[in-house]
């Protein structure tokens, strides 16, 4: 199995070890939500989601899968509530990878944040959802949730 199925076949079962198992440990993560994590950090920000998410109504599905011994690319999206507004986000991602050892050295997942904010976060989704400033808002919230479920790993 390759590791781009491994990882999103781990994703699934909300497997977040697993799905670390995939990652390079110089690994480089960036999405429009997060921003650009490396190495531990992304690791933790799939244990943190994983963690958040069991026992509710998230669901992923993965398509597209290719991968060669250098990159690839996944086709997956995303159903679940978001816990701070009970809103239902239907988030479709366009991921793309560099390989490096048989591992992931770097995944970037692409979506419309303007989309999601507007599942996400409703009619203040549709306001600001498109800014910058709402993306560099977005950013420190996750960055900073990260850090908090990070602190109580220790």
């Amino acid at each position: 199995m390759n590791v781009i199925l491994q990882f999103y076949e781990a994703f699934r079962k909300l497997d977040a070890e697993a799905m670390a198992e995939c990652y390079h440990p110089d690994v480089t993560f960036e999405d429009p939500a997060f921003g650009v994590l490396k190495g531990e950090h992304a690791c933790n920000m799939w244990r943190m989601l994983c963690k958040t998410q069991t026992g509710k109504d998230f669901l992923v599905v993965f398509s597209g899968i290719e991968e060669d011994e250098e990159k690839g690319k996944a086709h997956w999206e995303a159903h679940y509530t978001f816990s701070q507004t009970g809103r239902r986000v239907h988030n479709i991602i366009e991921a793309s990878f560099l390989l490096k050892d048989g591992k992931i050295i770097q995944h970037t997942d692409h979506f419309p944040l303007y989309r999601w904010a507007r599942q996400a976060m409703g009619f203040s989704g549709f306001l600001i959802g498109w800014s910058g400033f709402f993306k560099k808002k977005l950013n420190a919230k996750t960055v900073g949730l990260l850090a908090k479920f990070e602190a109580s790993l220790d």
